[in-house]
């Protein structure tokens, strides 16, 4: 593990110390945890933005999927 140094303003370490008290942990565990959920968000939007833009390039055709049409079942209903 590696300390690291970081500016922040008063107001975030303020609301960060009133919620690390509530979850009874501390600043470092709870920015761990805030920055490894904030990656796996940019990583998530950038494969979605990633997907979207193959769909663009390469449009779903009308008929790409009709083959499997007579394999569906929907069961009783």
């Amino acid at each position: 593990m590696k300390t690291i140094q970081m500016t922040l303003d008063d107001e975030l370490v303020d609301a960060v110390d009133k919620i690390v008290k509530k979850l009874k942990t501390n600043r470092s565990a709870f920015t761990r945890h805030a920055l490894r959920e904030a990656i796996t968000k940019e990583n998530i939007n950038r494969l979605e933005v990633k997907h979207a833009r193959g769909y663009q390039n390469k449009p779903v055709n009308k008929t790409e999927f009709s083959v499997w049409e007579s394999e569906q079942e929907w069961g009783d209903l």
